[in-house]
């Protein structure tokens, strides 16, 4: 492995990726509050919404974000994109679109897999639960200090 990355490049490089992208942990904090300062977009098929979201989520599919989210999202608020999990990226190119279309917007990095994993709020047509955390995903009853 070369180490020939300058420092200033790296520093550069990982600050722009926390402007545009955020992480399960931080979104719940911000909906918690109750500011969160931004709308929560679910970005997967109806199919997947329907099997569980992300509680206040706006359901937004990413191939139809062109047609509909003039109609649906306030381009004063600023918009967090969430699709399944870090080995999709749905979120990405729904981010992608949103900043075309003139949204300041992020990227919920690990998706709806990390939120359900770390045990946060799931809500369904039958209410809202809170799944086992998985211990792989998530500190057992300490924050990981991040």
């Amino acid at each position: 492995m070369a180490w020939t990355t300058d420092p200033a490049d790296a520093a550069a490089h990982f600050a722009r990726r926390l402007a545009v992208e955020t992480d399960v942990s931080d979104v719940h904090a911000a909906l918690e509050s109750g500011r969160p300062g931004f709308v929560l977009v679910d970005t997967r098929s109806a199919e997947s919404w329907a099997q569980g979201h992300v509680p206040g989520a706006v359901h937004l599919p990413g191939r139809e974000i062109a047609g509909r989210a003039a109609a649906e999202l306030d381009p004063g608020v600023p918009v967090v994109a969430y699709c399944w999990g870090p080995g999709c990226n749905g979120a990405t190119r729904a981010a992608l679109t949103l900043a075309q279309l003139g949204y300041r917007v992020r990227e919920m990095i690990g998706g709806f897999e990390y939120w359900a994993r770390e045990g946060l709020p799931v809500e369904t047509a039958t209410g809202i639960t809170r799944p086992a955390v998985d211990p792989l995903t998530a500190p057992a009853g300490v924050s990981c200090g991040c």
